[in-house]
């Protein structure tokens, strides 16, 4: 399954439980997640999204660190088993 199709199997899976899963851009720096997760109950998740066999850039666990060092909870999920396993982890009652 390529990235995309994992990527709006996440979006579809967080709209189906009242939440947000909005695409994350920040023009002048590298290596932030794909998306930002905003449950129902307004609880905050950086997600990374792999193929099952794509890494990460070194950019990209810099990013990592230094988002879970000032508290985020970042979350790296490589392929659509990970991401229904995320959803039924954040979820639970929903999915």
């Amino acid at each position: 399954m390529n990235e995309y199709a994992i990527e709006r199997r996440l979006a579809q899976g967080v709209r189906a439980a009242g939440g947000l899963c909005l695409k994350f851009t920040s023009p002048g720096t590298p290596g932030v997640p794909d998306r930002i997760v905003i449950t129902a109950d307004g609880r905050v998740i950086f997600i990374e999204l792999k193929t099952e066999i794509g890494r990460l850039a070194s950019i990209q666990r810099w990013m990592i660190e230094e988002l879970q060092k000032r508290g985020a909870d970042v979350r790296v999920l490589k392929g659509k088993q990970a991401v229904d396993d995320f959803l039924k982890e954040v979820m639970p009652h929903e999915v």
